[in-house]
Order: structure tokens, then sequence, then C-alpha cells
């Protein structure tokens, strides 16, 4: 019915109750209001889809919830995808290669970054977010978020590889924590020769994403690199790239790390070093919690450090984490900024961080006072953090690390030396890049 028809029908009402000004008022206050609130009602709601694994349902469900309570215009549609990442991003790279991507909001890794951005996949948010907007934001986490001078990706997620270690082993045998490979060398088989621990050092050797990342790790940590993004020039060829290779093979072949290290991912390591036969292990934040939760044989034990590295370099921990892009191809743009703006806010990452144990990649949270009494480990995170080294943010990541992984992983398993190993890899890694 419109409302010229709405009102010829009022008509005779009017005409009836002329005399009553008390009802003809009340009469036109229900016209009046009709007018506002029938408009209001019929205003259609905005969905925003995005795809996310499977296993971070619990995580985002009550968020969505608070959202959608406080913007009662926008609903957001939680695509469930798959476990594994790899395959969350195969999805992802699908629905945008078939021109017009059913998401609007994309929940990304940080390696996803570089290859969603160059295809131009994702919405650039530099002229939204003003610098002052991200000082709270973790440095690391922010560049992850960038490609050639363009923002993509709101952080959310923190994450950063660091060095476990015992701390009641090493206090009775009077060692202070590593700082360089060597320092770890000697702690170790001391602690293995006294019969303190099996394994002096567990890390992630398989051949998977999880070894570029350990690798970014050792390689900036001996002083080298892996490909520069900028000028493109590739260093896995050089001696400080050979000799982080060397100081892995070290390792096993002195029998600080088991031989079996080569197949290990993070879990394997993780509850190799829980057991309570290791005096140290390179792994994620996560590990925390799970080594002292109360059945742990470690609760109590333990302590984090910033990765060791070679005399005369830096240390290095690999830059993980998570956040939130706009699909380019999105038709509610506005709406779809509102809801990332949410979902990244400090509110938002406090309860996320409360409830899970995540790493935030906002500053001012890791000395939040709830959180800290939750979680006692986050202020030492923050040294951690600070010297986060990121992958190369290039559109060919994901061929590149590939070329990595498989000649890191030739090497470790004795198939070649680590010259011809790292040779191969920088040229075939130049052949990618068109800079053989």
């Amino acid at each position: 019915m419109t409302f010229q028809q709405f009102f010829s029908k009022l008509k005779p009402v009017f005409q009836k109750f002329r005399r009553s000004r008390f009802i003809a008022l009340w009469v036109a206050g229900l016209v009046l209001t009709l007018l506002v609130v029938v408009p209001a009602f019929s205003q259609p709601t905005v969905t925003l889809s995005f795809l996310i694994g499977a296993p971070e349902r619990p995580t985002w469900e009550p968020i969505i919830k608070d959202f959608e309570a406080t913007h009662p215009g926008i609903r957001l549609n939680f695509v469930e995808g798959p476990n594994a990442t790899n395959a969350v991003e195969d999805l992802y790279t699908s629905s945008f290669l078939l021109g017009s991507s059913p998401y609007d909001l994309v929940y990304m890794d940080i390696v996803w970054v570089p290859k969603f951005a160059a295809a131009g996949w994702l919405t650039d948010l530099s002229d939204k977010v003003a610098d002052t907007d991200l000082a709270d934001f973790l440095e690391g986490d922010v560049a992850g978020g960038r490609y050639q001078g363009g923002l993509y990706r709101m952080p959310v997620r923190s994450d950063a590889g660091m060095l476990y270690y015992r701390k009641d082993l090493l206090d009775a045998a009077g060692f202070k924590p590593p700082e360089t490979f060597t320092e770890l060398m000697q702690i170790s088989q001391a602690l293995q020769k006294s019969g303190a621990v099996t394994w002096g050092y567990v890390w992630q050797g398989r051949q998977y994403e999880g070894a570029a990342a350990m690798f970014v790790e050792v390689l900036a940590g001996s002083g080298g690199f892996w490909i520069d993004p900028q000028t493109k020039a590739v260093g896995l060829d050089r001696p400080e790239s050979v000799q982080a290779v060397k100081f892995l093979l070290d390792t096993i072949n002195t029998g600080v790390s088991p031989r079996g290290v080569v197949t290990y991912q993070e879990e394997e390591t993780r509850r190799l070093f829980q057991s309570g036969t290791v005096a140290f292990l390179r792994n994620w934040p996560y590990a925390w919690p799970l080594a002292n939760a109360e059945d742990s044989s470690i609760r109590g034990k333990i302590a984090i450090k910033p990765m060791v590295h070679a005399v005369g370099a830096e240390s290095a921990a690999c830059q993980g984490g998570w956040g939130w892009g706009i699909a380019k191809t999105t038709r509610h743009p506005k709406e779809a900024w509102e809801a990332v703006q949410y979902l990244t806010s400090i509110q938002t990452q406090r309860k996320v961080t409360l409830s899970t144990g995540y790493l935030p990649s906002r500053r001012s949270l890791y000395n939040d006072p709830e959180i800290v009494r939750k979680y006692n480990f986050f202020p030492a995170m923050l040294n951690v953090i600070d010297n986060a080294a990121l992958r190369p943010p290039i559109a060919q990541y994901a061929q590149a690390s590939d070329i990595l992984q498989r000649y890191l992983s030739s090497a470790l398993t004795g198939q070649m030396t680590p010259e011809r190993a790292m040779q191969a890899a920088a040229n075939e890694t130049r052949r990618l890049l068109g800079t053989a």
C-alpha cells in the first residue's frame, strides 16, 4: 500500500472526528510516526561475508554477535573453511579468480598480503587510516599489511618465533640464557653430558612453511637475507646463508638435535620439549599456555627469550599473524570498513586475547593488568616481537618459499651440501623473479 492510498483511507476518519481536536492530533501523530518508523524498518540489512578456517569459529562467533548487536544494519556472514591455512588461502584465491568474489572481508595470514594485493584483489586502506591510528599497533604487524606503499590489512593477531628454555635446569647448572648460536650449543651439550636432558635443541625441520619461517630467524640472526623486496636481490647463496644452514646441520650432527628433527613440525617439537627431555625449543607463542598447563611436567620451569644469533649479528623473530582486509569487489565498502575497525579495535582484541591467549597486535595490551594476570609472559613477549623479521613481501612469495623449503630440506637431509643447496636455491629464485 502506498502512503497516498493510506491517506485516502484515513480521510473518512478525519472527517468523522474533525470536531475532536484530541483524536485528530492523535491520528496525525500516528501518521507521522509511521512516516518515520516504516521506512526505517524497510531499509535492507547489509550482509558482509568472509571465510575463516574451522578452528577459528569459537574465537570469532561471540565477537560477531557483539558487532551485530551494536550495528543492527550490518550482518556478518561467517563461512567456515577447512582446518589447513593453505586450503583456506586456496579457496580465497579461487573465489577471486572467478572475477567477483562472494567475500566482502578477507581474514588474512600475513604472507598472503603481497600476493592478494599484487593481484588487485584487496582495497588499499591507506586513505582511511592516519599514522596516529596505527601508533598503538606493533610495527612488524603493520609492516606485514603493506605492499608497495599501500596498506591492505589491518592486524588483529600477532605472532613471532621465540626461544623457549628450561630455566630451572640452566639455573641449577649456573648458566645464563644463551645469546649466540655457540652458547646454545655449549649449554645444550653440557646439560646432555650431565644427564639433565636427552636433547639440547628442537626446531621445525620438515619441508613446509614452518621451516621457512624458522630459517628466516636463523638467516637474519646470521646477518644474511633471503630476498630484498625493493631490489629483488637474492641472498641465499651468500656466506651468511650457508653458515645459517651449517648451524642447523651442526645441531643434528653433534646430537644436540635428534635426527628426526628434519620431520618435525610445531607440535612434534612442542610435545618433545613438554616431555621434559629437551633444554631449548624454537616455537610460537601458542606453546606457552600448553607447556604451563596443569598436566605439563615442565609447568613453571620454563622461560622465553628472543632467538639466538651469530656473534656480531642481531636476534630476529619471524613475524607471523592475522588481520582483516576488504575485498576490492565488495558492494559495501563503507560497511566493510566499519566492520574492520570494530574487529581490530582495542576492545575486540582484548576480548579475543583473554578468551584465547592469542597475541594482540596492539602494543598497549601487553601490559593490560587483567591480561597480564592471566598470561604473565605477555610483557616479556614485547622483547621478542620488537625484533620481528618479515618473510619477503613479494607477490611470488609462495613459489619462493617452496624453492627454499626444497633445497633447505635437501641440505638438512644430506642430499646436497649447504653450498650447493643454497646456490641452487638462489639461482632458481632469481629465475622466478626474472633477475637471473
